[in-house]
């Protein structure tokens, strides 16, 4: 075995990932959300770059941003960024002296409008101890009354025990179940109750339901209600089964979580489609939407001062590294854009009867099919459609909901899972109650459609869209 040192000259491929290219594969993959705040980030780490004002206060300060992003246009197209002289470009095109601009204008600040606030939200809290106030009851009663409100969950049941209750205020059982009743009798109904059961109790009393049968099957047979076995209650009460079905749709239209109408709006999460497709004439268009992707420029404070630094300065040096990344950053972002384009573009072509007749009409689509259609790698295309939603005459979808799997019919042609959902919720929509469809009656049904697809099939895609099965949808 020779050992030693030597020199040798080998040819290798490997793939480095630079620093701009991870920069633009993050930004591909981001949502609306994670972008924003991306971009946000980079602001402030960045001082050259600017947000592009949306609409100027006057003609002059419109065409002075149009001016700047065409100039900025021009720089991008440079091949090689890194050796550009911005300074020299900047002197070129001859830049006024625009003084650095932070914040907003003093007529801005003078301006009063009420979208700078917000409408406090009545808690479920709030709302009980309004109630409370126009009791009258004994200050002690009265303040065991308001620790039981506070003691309630976000669905409105009680969290704390009577015997807990009872030990906090050195109080006899009675006082605390005294002050527990009066919270029952609060809107809404149903709150303040210790389990499902006594909600419900709550409820069926307040609507004059509460017959002895009801209270039966609520405290002994909700599970039963839940499987619908009818015909075992009913011989249990000894009642027919029309009764015992009569009692279970009282008990089903009752409101198992009183409490939650009561949350808060905050937690309400609205989307913004990164794309909308819009019908012109027998034609759609694809527009992606601006505010997904932000514009920036590169502000004109910076552009003078390189233009007055010296070339070999620390300032001047500075200011062109935060350039290029700023034009790069500027190009991944206005790429990002392209690319969403690109890829729903070619989504709506393939997808355009749903368009036209809705999710029944759904095909089978792969991350393949498209980026052979686009020209990228199915990687590429995953991220351009992670997290993003589209706005299409037929309403709000995530892009991948496009993307499918499902059966191949008798004439060849690929059919989503999420069409052969939607036959199936009709049928069972069309059912006879009292003979309803079991799931190998609806893949014959579908078998004489054109459709072969097995009962297992039909029985997983009927539990993602929590239909009971047969035995449980019959009625009496």
């Amino acid at each position: 075995m020779k050992l030693g040192y030597e020199l040798t000259i080998e040819q290798t491929q490997k793939l480095v990932m630079t620093p701009e290219l991870i920069q633009a594969i993050q930004l591909l993959q981001f949502n609306t959300q994670e972008l924003e705040n991306y971009v946000q980030e980079q602001i402030l780490a960045n001082p050259v770059l600017e947000r592009a004002e949306k609409a100027g206060n006057d003609s002059s300060d419109m065409n002075e941003n149009e001016e700047g992003e065409k100039k900025t246009a021009e720089a991008q197209n440079s091949d090689e960024d890194r050796e550009f002289d911005w300074a020299e470009h900047f002197r070129e095109h001859g830049y006024d002296d625009i003084s650095y601009r932070q914040g907003i204008s003093d007529g801005e600040q003078s301006d009063f409008s009420y979208e700078h606030f917000v409408s406090s939200e009545i808690s479920l809290t709030d709302h009980l101890m309004m109630q409370l106030d126009f009791v009258p009851m004994k200050p002690a009663c009265k303040m065991i009354a308001r620790y039981l409100i506070e003691a309630l969950d976000e669905n409105g049941y009680l969290t704390s025990t009577v015997q807990e209750v009872c030990q906090v205020f050195r109080a006899r059982e009675e006082k605390v179940l005294e002050a527990l009743a009066v919270i029952q009798g609060f809107e809404p109904v149903g709150v303040g109750a210790r389990d499902l059961k006594e909600c419900l109790l709550i409820q069926l009393r307040h609507r004059g339901k509460d017959k002895p049968e009801a209270r039966k099957i609520v405290e002994n047979h909700l599970e039963d209600i839940a499987d619908n076995r009818l015909s075992h209650i009913s011989k249990a009460l000894g009642i027919s089964i029309k009764e015992v079905q009569n009692i279970r749709d009282e008990i089903r239209s009752l409101e198992p979580k009183p409490g939650r109408q009561f949350g808060s709006a905050g937690d309400n999460r609205y989307i913004i489609p990164d794309v909308t497709v819009e019908k012109v004439g027998d034609e759609y268009i694809v527009l992606v939407n601006d505010s997904t992707a932000p514009r920036l420029n590169v502000s004109p404070y910076y552009q003078k001062m390189l233009i007055e630094a010296d070339k070999e300065s620390q300032i001047a040096r500075f200011l062109t590294g935060r350039l290029n990344s700023a034009l790069w950053l500027i190009r991944s972002i206005e790429q990002r854009r392209q690319t969403i384009y690109n890829v729903v573009n070619a989504v709506v072509s393939y997808q355009q009867d749903f368009m036209e007749y809705g999710s029944k009409h759904l095909k089978t689509l792969t991350l393949k099919q498209i980026a052979d259609e686009v020209g990228v790698h199915e990687s590429t295309v995953s991220r351009s459609i992670n997290g993003k939603y589209m706005q299409t005459p037929r309403g709000l979808f995530e892009i991948r909901y496009f993307f499918t799997s499902g059966v191949t019919g008798n004439d060849g042609s690929g059919i989503a899972s999420e069409s052969i959902k939607t036959i199936i919720r009709e049928m069972v929509d069309s059912e006879d109650p009292k003979a309803p469809l079991s799931d190998q009656a609806i893949a014959e049904s579908m078998a004489e459609c054109g459709i072969e697809i097995s009962r297992r099939t039909i029985a997983k895609y009927r539990d993602e869209m929590n239909l009971p099965s047969s035995a449980k949808r019959k009625r009496f």
